[in-house]
């Protein structure tokens, strides 16, 4: 591994490890759980990284990426309660997403955008799989990041392109949402979907959003149905969509537009 690719998976841990902390805090900021008149304050920042169950504060040695989790056996070192193994694989595998995207895109500003955006997309993923919400503070960074990036150059999708894909995006399932409503007085999909694939148009452009949605809405099918079938479908019956589109969206990332438009024939 050259040195590149070695200072790649190194931020990848680092930012692994912020990651955790937005899953963790995002939903219960937006739920308002810990929003009472007289508590201290709540956010990214505040308070320090503790255990969540004797509350002492982690040393700076026990969070290092993926290592302290090592170390300690997947235990906290005060109470031995156990720490989830959620911690190392995000860690893990959000370094995994840097070394692969400098890898196929380069080690340089295009290669580190697409590498924040894969990120982004993780953690939305979990983030809407175990709460079914998809944060605003995620989701409009997605679609800002897409346009910035591509009004800088480092992406080569002209800054036209980016902002038709937003718009179409955000609209498309907006309309598709708003009509299911009126039709069946239920509501179908989150306005955190519409957002999210906004995002990935303002990524992807607007030629990407059809393979997107056809892909997310088929692997979406087959997991709701599997679930169903092996009786670990949610009380409700709702599948998130979030994780499915933002996976759609990585796999149309990685091939290319140009190809996908080629096997379907465009």
């Amino acid at each position: 591994m050259t040195w590149d690719m070695a200072l790649a998976f190194g931020l990848g841990l680092v930012v692994g490890s912020f990651v955790n902390v937005l899953i963790h805090r995002l939903p219960r900021m937006i739920m308002g759980n810990v929003h009472v008149s007289d508590a201290p304050p709540y956010n990214l920042c505040w308070p320090a990284s503790h255990c969540p169950q004797c509350q002492s504060p982690i040393k700076v040695w026990h969070n290092i990426p993926v290592l302290s989790y090592v170390w300690l056996k997947g235990r906290c070192s005060f109470c031995g309660h156990n720490i989830s193994a959620q911690y190392p694989v995000i860690e893990l595998t959000t370094a995994l997403i840097w070394l692969s995207s400098t890898w196929h895109w380069g080690f340089s500003a295009t290669g580190f955008c697409w590498a924040g955006f894969i990120t982004v997309l993780l953690a939305l993923s979990v983030i809407d799989w175990q709460t079914t919400l998809l944060p605003d503070d995620l989701t409009q960074a997605l679609v800002w990041g897409g346009l910035m990036a591509c009004a800088l150059g480092w992406l080569p999708l002209p800054l036209s392109q980016s902002v038709w894909g937003a718009v179409i995006g955000y609209s498309s399932l907006w309309s598709i949402a708003t009509v299911f409503e009126r039709i069946t007085g239920k509501q179908g999909m989150g306005a955190g979907d519409f957002k999210l694939l906004a995002g990935l148009g303002a990524w992807l452009g607007p030629l990407a959003l059809l393979p997107v949605v056809m892909l997310a809405s088929l692997s979406g099918a087959s997991v709701g149905l599997i679930l169903k079938f092996t009786h670990r479908l949610r009380s409700d019956g709702y599948v998130p969509f979030g994780p499915f589109l933002a996976m759609a969206g990585l796999v149309v990332a990685v091939i290319g537009i140009d190809v996908i438009a080629r096997w379907m024939g465009w």
